[in-house]
């Protein structure tokens, strides 16, 4: 046998992976062994695969999936980008959940002044798109507050309207409306029926209003009022002028009229 070759034991020595993971990135094609013996079906490898095998196991250290390694050894260009953004992505959640778990430690579960309040009818011009999961849904609000914004000139102190469903199935339905009776362009016309809702008013970020919101529920549920349709979020506040901290967002849950 060539004196170049390392039978899988001493290879994963050297290139600080499992036997299991060798064998796994055989099967994958990811790092195939340079020889198998056909009668034991034992696996050899060269000592020039050990830099290829280390590469992995660094990419692996830093999050990036099989698939991507697999781009990043065969030289395709940007192919980490992606991987760098999802981990922002991630990054940035995981500072919003924190700021959130610190609000409620110094808080306190969330509670909230709870009124009723009766609105009309209003005429609205609505995007729609879906998020798939709860870590989705400030993202798909942003980009669709933007997607109206943009086809709304002249019409900016109009009032602006989220709609979130209470139930957290997936894919979650949601609409953002612009209080007018004018034609948008690329927006579809509807009207927001009005009746009697519980209103909280949730003062801070938006990536905090889930506390509010929760709040909410719990005082719905708490008075039993049985609720008919989704949770609207109405933004008081310009984020381009005003600081996150006091930003004022009116949660509204539709309720179910008393028999």
């Amino acid at each position: 046998m060539d004196g170049d070759l390392l039978p899988i034991g001493q290879f994963a020595r050297i290139s600080r992976l499992s036997i299991k993971q060798l064998r796994r990135y055989d099967e994958l094609g990811l790092l195939v062994p340079a020889h198998v013996d056909e009668q034991t079906g034992y696996r050899y490898y060269r000592f020039a695969q050990a830099r290829e095998a280390l590469s992995i196991g660094l990419l692996r250290s830093l999050d990036v999936p099989l698939a991507v390694i697999d781009q990043v050894l065969s030289g395709t260009t940007g192919a980490l980008e992606r991987v760098h953004d999802d981990l922002e992505a991630e990054l940035a959640r995981r500072r919003r959940t924190l700021r959130a778990l610190e609000r409620v430690m110094a808080e306190g579960l969330p509670r909230t002044q709870v009124s009723l309040v009766t609105e009309p009818a209003r005429r609205v011009a609505v995007v729609r798109d879906s998020a798939m999961g709860p870590e989705n849904i400030g993202r798909v609000t942003s980009a669709a507050i933007a997607r109206l914004m943009s086809s709304t000139s002249g019409l900016h102190d109009s009032q602006l309207i989220g709609l979130f469903p209470v139930d957290l199935t997936e894919p979650m339905p949601i609409t953002i409306a612009l209080v007018t009776s004018e034609p948008v362009p690329g927006t579809e016309p509807d009207v927001l029926p009005g009746g009697d809702f519980a209103c909280a008013t949730h003062v801070g970020p938006y990536d905090q209003i889930s506390l509010t919101g929760h709040a909410l529920l719990g005082w719905c549920a708490e008075h039993r009022h049985q609720i008919r349709g989704p949770l609207r979020e109405v933004y008081v506040s310009d984020p381009a002028t005003t600081a996150p901290e006091q930003l004022v967002t009116h949660l509204l849950i539709p309720l179910e009229e008393q028999s």
